[in-house]
């Protein structure tokens, strides 16, 4: 019987899921990384959410590993590459919070379009404004999807009955155009877009991918959108723009000092008064990195895992 060690809480649908083909599951989220390193030669696969990093030095004590499951989009806290060399199979489920994230990133944007979180507290506290809370329409603009994977497609779905203009631009795929999504460049973006929504991974690649060149190379005004990760967006830059209205609003899931986890917000001297900032900004929608975490994303990640798990182990 092939053994998998669960060292994050997940939905009981996946370890429900493997019990029941066959394996055996140790449910250890309580656990030390320390303590936990010490059995992972006994194991064939892992189950982890964002709780460790499993490095190249964690992974080499695991000697019978075949498979990492991770219950989420990225593979960022795992060495991937380590992974690959030594035939363990990294599998994701990006396809299991896609349509929370789609729906998460088109709630934020309307809410800030439409001052609902200004009018709401206002209101709340017994103040009567219709003037100054009147909204502006998604109807009428160019919304720009950066990256083109299971979260930007899906909320491009979602925008393309919302009557905007849908632009899409990504590096590595081409070949996507229909009647409602316009495949795009960067310049096209650049000369059209007045809102951008961010959808890529976090790697060398896209760390700041939004930062000062990148804003000041748009022809109007823009919302900003990120769902992506953190340090997708510098901060600083982001701040700085708001400031000079370069950047009319943002709609952050993600922040650049959240912890590795995702848990928490970690201490960042450097980053604190542009966070305070965003703070205290009521043109800036905070949401704690919660747009792909759903009661549905939740159970659908862990069913996906789980047989993805099943396909590589039963080999």
């Amino acid at each position: 019987m092939k053994k998998i060690l669960f060292v994050d809480e997940n939905h009981p649908i996946l370890h429900e899921t493997l019990i029941n083909l066959g394996y055996h599951c140790s449910l250890f989220w309580d656990k030390p990384i320390d303590e936990l390193i010490n059995i992972l030669p006994q194991y064939h696969g892992i189950v982890i959410r964002s709780k460790f990093t499993l490095t190249k030095d964690i992974l080499q004590n695991a000697t019978q590993l075949q498979c990492i499951g991770r219950v989420g989009a990225g593979l960022e806290n795992i060495d991937v590459a380590f992974a690959t060399q030594n035939n363990i199979v990294c599998i994701n489920a990006p396809d299991g919070n896609k349509t929370a994230v789609a729906e998460h990133t088109l709630g934020m944007l309307l809410m800030l379009l439409n001052k609902l979180h200004i009018a709401s507290n206002e209101v709340k506290n017994g103040i009567w404004k219709r003037a100054e809370n009147r909204g502006t329409e998604l109807a009428s603009k160019t919304v720009a999807i950066i990256g083109y994977g299971n979260m930007g497609n899906s909320f491009a779905q979602v925008l393309s009955g919302m009557g905007c203009k849908i632009l899409v631009y990504d590096k590595y795929k081409n070949g996507f155009n229909t009647p409602k999504i316009t495949e795009s460049f960067l310049q096209q973006i650049f000369e059209e877009a007045d809102i951008v929504s961010l959808h890529v991974p976090y790697n060398e690649e896209t760390k700041w991918y939004i930062n000062n060149q990148f804003i000041s190379s748009f022809k109007k005004s823009i919302y900003v959108i990120n769902t992506a990760r953190g340090k997708c967006l510098n901060t600083i830059n982001l701040v700085e723009h708001l400031k000079n209205n370069k950047i009319i609003g943002a709609c952050l899931d993600v922040l650049e000092t959240e912890s590795v986890s995702f848990e928490t917000m970690s201490y960042n001297s450097e980053l604190s008064e542009a966070i305070n900032y965003l703070k205290k900004c009521e043109r800036v929608i905070l949401t704690p990195h919660i747009a792909g975490w759903t009661h549905e994303s939740n159970y659908k990640m862990s069913e996906i895992i789980a047989h993805k798990m099943h396909e590589v182990l039963s080999k």
